[in-house]
C-alpha cells in the first residue's frame, strides 16, 4: 500500500521489488518482462494468460473476493481545504470498531469487515472518499462511521454518501 500517483507507485514497485502494483483508477503495473508496463490491455493479456493455466477458469475466478464498493466519491472544498481536512481526521477522528487506521495517504481506516477512505486529491480540491465491505449492512455502518468523523472535524461539509 502507497501514495496514489502513477509516478509514486511505479516508483514504489521499483524500490521493493513489487510484482504487481495498481491503482483504483486503473493504472495496473507489473515487473516482470516490461519492467513497470502500465496498460490496459496488456493487463487483460496478462489476467487470460494466468487464468489459461487452469482447465477450468471458473474456480479460480469465482476465489476472488466479492465486495461491496463505491465508486469513488469526492467532496468539494476550497483550495487547501482537503489537505486541512484530513489533517483533523488524522489528529481528532474517533472510528467506532476500527481494527487499524492507516495514514500513509490520507486516512484508511480497517475494520474486519471491510474499509473506508479519505485522502486529499493531489491534482483538485476535493476529498476522494472510497468505501469497501463484505455486505451492504457493513458498508452503511462504515459510511456512518466516517459521516461523524467527518462532521465532528468540519462541521457543515456537504457529503456525497
Amino acid at each position: 500500500m502507497w501514495n496514489t500517483g502513477h509516478a509514486l507507485v511505479k516508483a514504489k514497485l521499483k524500490e521493493t521489488g513489487a510484482p504487481l502494483a495498481g491503482e483504483m483508477s486503473g493504472h495496473v503495473f507489473f515487473k516482470e518482462r516490461w519492467y513497470g508496463f502500465d496498460d490496459g490491455l496488456y493487463t487483460g493479456a496478462r489476467l487470460l494468460e494466468i487464468v489459461s493455466r487452469h482447465a477450468d477458469a471458473n474456480p479460480v475466478l469465482k476465489s476472488l473476493p466479492d465486495a461491496v464498493s463505491t465508486p469513488e466519491l469526492n467532496i468539494k472544498m476550497n483550495e487547501g481545504e482537503p489537505f486541512a481536512l484530513v489533517d483533523k481526521l488524522k489528529a481528532e477522528a474517533k472510528f467506532e470498531g476500527a481494527e487499524s487506521i492507516l495514514t500513509i495517504d490520507g486516512v484508511r481506516v480497517e475494520y474486519a469487515d471491510g474499509f473506508g477512505l479519505a485522502r486529499p486529491s493531489n491534482t483538485t480540491p476535493v476529498v476522494v472518499l472510497r468505501f469497501e465491505a463484505d455486505s451492504e449492512a457493513a458498508i452503511a455502518r462504515i459510511q456512518a462511521d466516517f459521516r461523524r468523523a467527518i462532521e465532528g472535524v468540519w462541521p457543515g461539509v456537504q457529503l456525497p454518501f
